[in-house]
């Protein structure tokens, strides 16, 4: 009987098997999340002091997927609360000592308004992150000053639609801005021919940029309207000739100084030498030459690989060639030794760069030495670039934290919430 009753005593049932697990979850839970508050307080550091333009990074996300070798998504929450992070002491202490989980923290980050730690810190210890996301969109935007009563004006005679019209405007930026004024008719064709652009370029930039595999260190920023509309354009040269007959007139024509190394735009301002190197690169241009401000001759056409050297640029790398970056459509055919200082069009000189990193190339951010394909890419402070991230095993213990309780799982009563109200700014 007693060597029985040692045996049943011996077992251990699954009830309290599962409640040590669970305790033994929630400390590692409320370590993890000290863990992940020093981190964003790195992250924090790095962009309170502008520390991201030395790596050649499109964002503050970016550089934390590529680091962390995390996804996107994740990296724009770290990156979401490092911005917001003085904004939120309460939240970043309940963070640190762990009592609080990053995807708490960041759902607050990104959409509560300001001047609402100490409304959310209270909700977030007992809240679901679907319930915290419940309680910001009720959440009422800034109070606006209603505009005072006045009759009803009396309706104006109707007008005739106005011309098309098209202003420019030239800055010392190197930058021109354009002011377009379309009837709605017109408006409406317009703005469907750039949508279906941009969901063309939308759609690619997908197809190159997995989310959830991809440890994009610097890859190329989602397409905007402005990209569609250089697409709309660029597409408009390609068309029949005989619904364009003065499509020479779209050609980009530099005049270049061989001898001073200055270009300008034809009939057009100053390039920099960055923008004077890109398009002189691998950018669909004419180049006339000039010495002593008399034109020598018009060079050839800048794009001029031919399909051959083009595959087997694809077949020996068919992605750009930063580190990180998967972008796959699109690439530019960069010179490494560039090709108005003599560097030739063959195959140990080319490597393929997305327009992203081809310009960061140009403006200096990044680095790119040779002979392909063993390149070493770098950024402006002289690092190396690789696609690893930064993961090592710890040699430090873990954070002396308490245990992560964790949201109570209660159904949250919404008819009794008191929604954060947002206080206008002072005149202060």
């Amino acid at each position: 009987m007693s060597s029985i009753a040692a045996s049943d005593a011996a077992v251990v049932r699954p009830k309290d098997r599962l409640e040590v697990l669970f305790g033994e979850l929630g400390e590692l839970m409320g370590q993890r999340n000290a863990i992940d508050a020093r981190i964003v307080d790195i992250v924090a550091e790095m962009d309170h002091d502008n520390l991201l333009g030395m790596t050649g990074c499109r964002s503050l996300s970016a550089l934390v997927a590529w680091k962390t070798g995390s996804s996107t998504r994740n990296a724009e929450k770290i990156a979401a609360i490092a911005h917001r992070a003085r904004q939120f002491p309460l939240c970043m202490a309940g963070l640190r000592e762990g009592r609080l989980s990053l995807d708490q923290v960041a759902i607050i980050a990104e959409k509560a308004g300001a001047g609402s730690d100490g409304h959310y810190v209270t909700l977030a210890e007992v809240a679901t992150v679907s319930q915290l996301n419940t309680a910001l969109k009720a959440e009422p935007p800034l109070p606006s000053e209603p505009d005072p009563w006045r009759d009803t004006p009396p309706e104006p005679a109707p007008e005739p639609p106005p011309r098309p019209t098209i202003t420019t405007t030239h800055s010392d930026e190197q930058t021109t801005t354009w002011k377009i004024t379309l009837s709605h008719l017109d408006a409406a064709t317009f703005d469907a021919a750039v949508q279906s652009h941009l969901d063309a370029a939308v759609a690619a930039w997908k197809r190159d940029h997995d989310t959830d595999t991809l440890p994009a260190a610097v890859a190329s920023p989602f397409p905007t309207k402005g990209e569609a509309f250089m697409s709309l354009v660029e597409a408009g040269w390609d068309a029949d000739a005989t619904r364009r007959p003065h499509g020479q007139h779209t050609t980009v024509v530099v005049h270049l100084d061989i001898k001073e190394q200055v270009a300008a735009l034809h009939l057009g301002p100053l390039l920099t030498d960055a923008d004077r190197r890109y398009l002189t690169c691998d950018a669909t241009c004419e180049v006339w030459f000039h010495r002593d401000g008399q034109p020598l001759g018009a060079g050839r056409s800048t794009r001029t690989i031919g399909r051959r050297l083009r595959r087997a640029l694809e077949h020996r790398h068919p992605t750009c060639a930063v580190p990180g970056c998967g972008a796959t459509r699109g690439l530019h055919a960069h010179h490494i030794q560039h090709w108005e200082d003599g560097g030739p069009t063959d195959l140990d000189n080319l490597v393929l760069l997305c327009p992203y990193h081809h310009r960061a190339h140009h403006r200096g951010v990044i680095t790119i030495t040779g002979p392909a394909p063993n390149i070493t890419v770098t950024d402006s402070d002289g690092r190396t670039l690789s696609p690893g991230s930064l993961a090592r095993p710890p040699t430090r213990p873990p954070p002396d934290a308490a245990p992560y309780r964790g949201p109570t799982g209660e159904r949250a009563q919404w008819w009794c919430y008191t929604p954060f109200e947002p206080q206008p700014p002072s005149d202060n």
